[in-house]
């Protein structure tokens, strides 16, 4: 079998590489990975990452030497045969989800698993959507304030809410966030706003504009944000990036989202005291 030397950039520090390319013995320089691989496992490798932004920039693989065209075909075929096997959205089939919830919604497995890192805690989600995190914080353990500026969708979580047994966990609120949030108290800000308004700003980064208006209120002790990988993390002031990947068999290896992590600076100051 031939044998192809990948490389493939950006690969920010906060990417795990074999997590992310596969266990392949990636020699890590500067933001590139570089390593040697199989025919098929370069097809496969090349298939994957196909049209994926990260950190704001796309994805670049570099196969030397070049794939035949079958090869690639064949690889994509096989890619389309892993995506009928990704993370759950809702397990519940008596949900209700309207297109742009469905698009948004976070898998329930890693909602659950947000949710668990801030078990106890009361959670404001400003942008909850179709409840996909509301539902996971609430399942958690956590005390959730949920709001949304659409009625549909925001009566959506509240269905959702019910059909999960946490509805009397969760207190719903319609409205604009930046209005609503000047009224509500809580240990953690989590953000998840419509990632169909992310835009290219004046420097080329990119942005959201409700993100950036809700991301600098420190007085919440915990700041989460979720958004697409493609989303560059240094557009907000003190965020630290992480990748989540999938659940399922599928998208193991596929970058579902970031979180973007931050903690107000009084506390941080309090507790190094």
């Amino acid at each position: 079998m031939s044998v192809h030397q990948v490389i493939v950039s950006p690969l920010p520090s906060w990417v795990p590489a074999e997590r992310w390319l596969g266990e392949h013995g990636w020699e890590l320089w500067q933001g590139t990975a570089t390593a040697e691989l199989g025919r098929e496992e370069a097809a496969d490798l090349d298939a994957r990452l196909r049209n994926v932004a990260l950190a704001g920039l796309a994805v670049d693989v570099q196969i030397r030497p070049r794939l035949k065209r079958p090869w690639i075909r064949d690889a994509r075929a096989r890619e389309a045969r892993r995506l009928r096997n990704t993370s759950v959205g809702f397990s519940e089939r008596a949900t209700r989800l309207d297109e742009q919830g469905r698009f948004s919604l976070t898998p329930e497995q890693l909602a659950l698993e947000l949710g668990q890192r801030f078990a106890g805690c009361t959670v404001v989600d400003a942008t909850c959507g179709a409840g996909g995190n509301a539902i996971g914080f609430a399942r958690a353990g956590c005390k959730v304030i949920a709001i949304d500026a659409h009625k549909g969708r925001l009566a959506d979580a509240e269905h959702n809410a019910r059909v999960y047994g946490v509805q009397r966990d969760i207190r719903f609120l319609h409205g604009d966030a930046t209005q609503l949030l000047q009224r509500c108290e809580g240990d953690l800000l989590f953000v998840d706003p419509p990632w169909g308004e992310t835009t290219k700003g004046p420097s080329g980064l990119a942005e959201h504009p409700l993100l950036a208006a809700l991301w600098p209120l420190g007085r919440f002790t915990h700041r989460v944000a979720k958004m697409p990988s493609g989303f560059d993390p240094t557009t907000l002031a003190g965020a630290r990036p992480e990748a989540v990947f999938g659940c399922a068999d599928g998208d193991r290896q596929r970058i579902k989202f970031l979180l973007l992590h931050a903690r107000s600076v009084e506390t941080t100051e309090a507790s190094s005291e």
